[in-house]
């Protein structure tokens, strides 16, 4: 037997807020990581270092991507036809 799986159920005006921060909370780990791996390569302290820079990326990133993915909704894809 199969246990349900938990649903969450928001208000249709937080999809855009919710979406970009999960997607900016993803983001920003990666880039964070990459970065820190390109720059120092992995060490004792890398852990250390990830959680100190996400924190500071995901307070930019959220923001520009709430922003850009109005912009891009509002102004460029709906000059788009799709069919």
């Amino acid at each position: 037997m199969a246990l349900p799986t938990p649903r969450i159920r928001l208000r249709r005006q937080y999809y855009r807020l919710l979406f970009t921060g999960l997607m900016a909370l993803m983001m920003s780990l990666i880039i964070s990581a990459a970065l820190i791996l390109i720059k120092t390569g992995y060490n004792d302290h890398f852990f250390v270092d990830l959680m100190s820079s996400w924190g500071l990326a995901f307070l930019f990133a959220w923001p520009s991507a709430y922003i850009c993915a109005y912009f891009v909704q509002e102004h460029v894809l709906s000059h788009i036809e799709f069919y």
